[in-house]
């Protein structure tokens, strides 16, 4: 080692030196193996260095709308406001003459019924031209680097951390939840992907060796993950960011391009979000075409999901939509991912801590008011904690205040609930409830939209707990999507397994109890795409893992490596080893004009039986009659 300082600070006396000195016992060998070392660490510094500057974040600036603000209500609150609160207000109309003859949409606060924009929608023409922007766009971004498209996701996390406030806010704006609930469904989550992809994406992208059969030993066998070119996402309106962004970075990571088909309830806060994605895109000089928003009305969707140059389509939606979307892409054989919601169990076996996991229980049952895909919307608890579960829920259920996260007066400083998107599904909810009344159900809290003593115009619906529900009830079958708490009781395990199968979704499942082997086994038979043991919906945050369901609620899976690799055409590769030394040849026997059928059989015969048969003395006798085979030729 003093050879090697002494090289570092004076090396040309030290190489002459040693070289004056050199002789068996010298450590002129020391200095070389030290040496080597240090090159060695200084080439991998640089080229480490230099991966790390090419996938650094790039700093960019978004303007937040000035609607975001707490303090904003520059304009008119929307009695009943709904999509077409335009046609009937003037002073919500888009100027006399502008596009006459065009589809419009009233963007509005739901909380507050403040009107925030009045959106022209894309028609047919609009949209295949977007899909065509998105497919020029993706010819150039296929061939970008994982360091580039590294760039790009890391640029977007870094950005979203540090503004994580205003997009909670634009998020409240549009959907009337709360800031917490923004930042547990929109911030949370979208970090969380775009973090698993940084970690593991490249991972999973790469092209895979595969095992090759002994006869084919001398061959390597891969799987290419290719980009498909443009891909289409249209998506719910719950969490208006993480619900456009997540397809978005899984198209972007894989190498295509997409084109996003927001709900009509959110075009508002999407057409910021998108924006976002086209900053940070441009800023990282890639083109933001790559990614392309529509906004339009469900008759209008046509023009996306019947579209030969869309190669994947990813819906989140109703069971009803779901469906439609995949008959139109069947028309090209388009490949389709669905997430239809469900009607998701939490069994509660005997013997849980009920103190322990109640807080767990009303976060999965009221947050964001219910309008969660994996939302809890049955609670199945045994006969010995039956009542002590109801009166706790009920309880705490009371106690939820509602109102707008974004208020000038104030209000939204203490808010544990917020609104719904829209009042259009009020009449809906309060028939199902009155029908289980009056079928024998218990209506203790709720049941009614909520008149806020602040908020007149708000889509407020209490919080409601409704108990002694049974599975033949029509509220137990339904996806209800409310601030609507269903308490189930049971007798037997067994019972609370088929409560749970007993509707035709299938998306999600949490088990509670003492032991968790017993929750598992519970686990095992449940109908369902992902289970949580003792926790609500973690599987979701795990990034790791697919997302999706069976029955009703859908087929596919996004997020995880499967979601991932979803988005990309998987080629088989089989390529020579030692193309020098060894590659396919036909036999002689078997090359065409085939000479003898009956050799040729007991080639082929022989070859089947070395390889397969149940034995080695079979597996020998049939190499011998090949090798006959071959001599008699």
């Amino acid at each position: 080692m003093g050879t090697l300082i002494s090289f570092l600070v004076h090396p040309f006396s030290t190489v002459r030196r040693l070289r004056d000195q050199y002789d068996e016992e010298s450590n002129l060998g020391d200095l070389i193996y030290h040496l080597t070392l240090f090159f060695a660490f200084g080439i991998y510094t640089v080229v480490r260095r230099h991966l790390n500057a090419q996938s650094r974040a790039k700093p960019f600036r978004v303007e937040p709308p000035e609607q975001a603000d707490p303090s904003w209500s520059n304009a008119p609150s929307i009695p009943n406001a709904n999509l077409e609160s335009h046609k009937y207000d003037v002073n919500l109309a888009p100027p006399a003459g502008e596009m006459a003859g065009r589809d419009y949409i009233t963007c509005f606060d739901p909380a507050t019924g403040l009107h925030l924009d009045t959106s022209l929608t894309d028609n047919a023409v609009e949209i295949e031209t977007k899909i065509d922007r998105a497919a020029a766009a993706q010819d150039e971004w296929r061939k970008s680097s994982f360091a580039d498209r590294k760039r790009v996701i890391r640029s977007l996390k870094k950005w979203l951390v540090e503004n994580q406030e205003v997009c909670a806010r634009v998020a409240c704006r549009d959907t009337g939840k709360t800031l917490i609930d923004a930042a547990l469904g929109e911030i949370l989550t979208t970090c969380s992907k775009m973090d698993w992809l940084l970690r593991h994406g490249e991972k999973y992208l790469r092209p895979e060796t595969r095992s090759s059969p002994l006869l084919l030993a001398y061959k390597r066998s891969q799987v290419h993950y290719e980009p498909l070119g443009v891909v289409a996402a249209i998506v719910s309106w719950n969490y208006p960011l993480h619900n456009a962004w997540s397809p978005i970075l899984a198209a972007l990571f894989t190498g295509n391009a997409i084109v996003i088909k927001c709900s009509e309830y959110v075009a508002w806060s999407s057409m910021w979000f998108v924006h976002v994605i086209k900053e940070c895109l441009r800023a990282c000089n890639f083109d933001p075409e790559l990614v392309q928003l529509v906004c339009c009305l469900p008759d209008q969707a046509e023009a996306l999901t019947t579209s030969r140059k869309i190669k994947h389509i990813i819906f989140i939606g109703s069971e009803t939509v779901g469906r439609q979307i995949a008959v139109a892409a069947a028309q090209h054989l388009t490949p389709v991912t669905l997430e239809l919601g469900g009607k998701d169990p939490a069994i509660i076996l005997p013997g849980t801590d009920i103190r322990q996991w109640n807080s767990l229980w009303m976060r999965g049952l009221f947050q964001n008011a219910g309008q969660n895909c994996i939302g809890i919307e049955r609670l199945l608890v045994h006969r010995s904690q039956y009542d002590e579960v109801y009166q706790l829920i009920l309880n705490r259920a009371g106690t939820l205040r509602l109102g707008a996260a974004l208020s000038a007066d104030g209000v939204g400083t203490g808010v544990d609930m917020g609104s719904m998107i829209s009042r259009e599904r009020f009449q809906t909810l309060q028939d199902r409830i009155g029908a289980a009344a009056t079928q024998g159900a218990q209506v203790d809290l709720g049941g009614r939209p909520a008149t806020h003593v602040y908020l007149n115009n708000g889509a407020f619906f209490e919080a409601t707990v409704i108990g002694e529900v049974t599975r033949d009830m029509d509220i137990a079958q339904h996806e209800l999507f409310a601030p609507v708490a269903l308490i189930m009781p049971y007798d037997t395990i067994e019972e609370a397994i088929e409560i749970a199968n007993d509707t035709r979704y299938a998306l999600g499942a949490s088990v509670f109890g003492p032991d968790k082997y017993e929750c598992l086994e519970v686990a095992k038979h449940l109908e369902c795409g992902m289970v949580s043991i003792n926790d609500f919906g973690v599987f979701y945050v795990s990034q790791d893992l697919p997302f999706g369901g069976t029955k009703a609620s859908g087929y596919g899976r996004f997020g995880g490596p499967e979601g991932l690799r979803a988005l990309t055409n998987p080629k088989a590769v089989v390529v020579d080893r030692w193309p020098w030394l060894f590659e396919t040849t036909i036999p002689w026997p078997l090359d065409y004009p085939v000479r003898s059928p009956l050799q040729a059989w007991d080639v082929a015969s022989g070859i089947v039986g070395a390889l397969y048969a149940d034995g080695w003395r079979e597996s020998f006798e049939s190499l011998q009659r090949v090798i006959n085979a071959v001599r008699r030729y």
